[in-house]
């Protein structure tokens, strides 16, 4: 293992992950609404943001499933001494994290059972930026309508005709990050 992966995580944790805890949780009940999130340094390409998610929602109970783009060696130990996560096939995924494009399709990553529709997969979907415009957004913890920059409006509305199995999604890009839960109206902005 790689020295570096002994760096980056938080400085102070139960200070940083209690604040960032709470930043993630209020993302999800408000979705779309853009948070920012500090206290990770994880490897390239990790943004920080996704550093944060995986710090604060992974351990060793919690399978992450590497895109291409984000399955590297430093990577890979970062996770591993951070949070402990097992890196695990897309079936056993409980989070899934890299570019859209390698993230596609979905449907290969767990979307719950009718009896267990929680044992689906969080898709943590890194971009370049992350902007209040875009897709329209309607359903629970929206008040009227709200509007995300996401990769594409189908996979997402598909998703949520499928409630209440899918996916869950955040949406990272430097130290922003929105999140996209599967109850979520999804129509071209």
């Amino acid at each position: 293992m790689d020295s570096a992966a002994l760096q980056g995580g938080f400085a102070d944790p139960p200070v940083e992950s209690a604040r960032a805890f709470r930043a993630v949780l209020d993302a999800m009940a408000r979705p779309g609404t853009i948070r920012r999130v500090t206290g990770a340094a994880p490897p390239a390409p990790l943004s920080v943001a996704a550093g944060v998610l995986l710090l604060v929602l992974t351990d060793r109970t919690t399978p992450v499933w590497l895109a291409p783009s984000h399955d590297h060696a430093d990577v890979r130990d970062w996770i591993a001494f951070q949070t402990g996560a097992p890196i695990a096939a897309p079936g056993g995924a409980a989070f899934a994290l890299g570019d859209w494009a390698g993230l596609r399709p979905p449907g290969r990553f767990p979307t719950g059972t009718p009896d267990y529709p929680d044992r689906s997969v969080t898709l943590i979907v890194e971009q370049t930026v992350l902007r209040a415009e875009g897709a329209r957004l309607t359903g629970p913890g929206i008040a009227g309508a709200a509007a995300l920059n996401l990769p594409e409006t189908a996979a997402f509305a598909e998703n949520r005709a499928r409630f209440p199995l899918g996916f869950d999604c955040y949406f990272t890009a430097g130290e922003r990050l929105a999140a996209l839960p599967r109850s979520t109206r999804v129509e071209a902005g």
